[in-house]
């Protein structure tokens, strides 16, 4: 008997020690499990790829860079990066010091860096600097979105043609009764989520999803396939900046990867299904970037 407690003992204690932690599961939206070699399959069929994340997690950041290695294997020149970090008056400095004309800390100033560069987008900012890969700034001037935010969207009928030029044609349209800017409106608005506030703060969210279709469609050429970076809630639920991408390039094969956390891994949360395409799972308990 005490052999046999001795050896039970021993097993879970070999157990603990060999107790699988992964990083990151992969999910489909309908909660069935992913291989990241299937996943990779389906996104290289697309025309344009919208990473969601969450622009602290690590993981995410990581796979990033891993997906557009395997993108750019595939696609090779054909492959295009465009990102919501940087906003569409930065191009300029973006393609120059993608060139090799800008120094990095000269870059960071003038393109308006996000404080989180150097640990989440320096990686694959990088890489596609190393491999002469496009990189498309999609974002609106922070400068636009807070008149928005200020005055409504008709606030931008005063600016001067050059700041138009950075932004969507305007006038912009807004379905405020689109699942992810209803839940907008009652976050910030009043009990009713309907007050004259919040729905400029959701017209400036407007603001920046439709530019960033707008910028979308006019770099995407044909024959090319597009890797797009921004928050998870620019595009979960094929919302936000796909809405406005779907009524001007209907003809797009479009697909979705979304980050969540959960605390645990085995299973897909009901409340994430559906979120995207590939739904990318994290611990809640992982690092954080800030």
């Amino acid at each position: 008997m005490k052999k046999l407690l001795t050896l039970l003992l021993s097993f879970l204690l070999l157990s603990s020690f060999t107790m699988d932690k992964p990083a990151y599961r992969l999910f489909k939206g309908s909660g069935k499990a992913l291989t990241y070699e299937k996943m990779l399959k389906e996104l290289a069929s697309a025309d344009v790829v919208f990473f969601g994340e969450q622009h602290n997690d690590p993981i995410a950041h990581w796979l990033q860079v891993e997906l557009a290695k395997d993108l750019f294997r595939l696609h090779g020149s054909q492959l295009v990066l465009g990102a919501e970090m940087w906003e569409t008056d930065t191009q300029t400095a973006l393609d120059s010091f993608l060139l090799g004309q800008l120094e990095e800390p000269t870059f960071l100033e003038t393109s308006r860096a996000w404080p989180n560069y150097a640990t989440d987008y320096k990686p694959i900012l990088s890489f596609a600097k190393a491999n002469k890969i496009k990189v498309i700034a999609t974002n609106a001037p922070r400068r636009s979105a807070r008149v928005v935010a200020r005055e409504s969207l008709k606030g931008l009928e005063a600016l001067p043609a050059q700041e138009k030029q950075w932004l969507a044609l305007l006038p912009i349209a807004v379905d405020l009764e689109l699942p992810a800017y209803k839940r907008m409106l009652s976050m910030f608005g009043d009990s009713h989520g309907t007050s004259a506030v919040s729905a400029q703060i959701v017209e400036a969210q407007a603001l920046k999803d439709a530019t960033m279709a707008h910028f979308i469609s006019k770099n995407l050429q044909k024959g090319q396939h597009l890797f797009h970076l921004n928050g998870a809630y620019h595009s979960d639920h094929r919302e936000g900046i796909l809405w406005y991408l779907h009524r001007l390039r209907p003809e797009l094969k479009v697909m979705t990867i979304s980050t969540v956390l959960q605390p645990q891994l085995e299973d897909l949360a009901k409340d994430h299904e559906n979120r995207a395409d590939v739904v990318l799972v994290v611990p809640e308990s992982m690092t954080k970037t800030y």
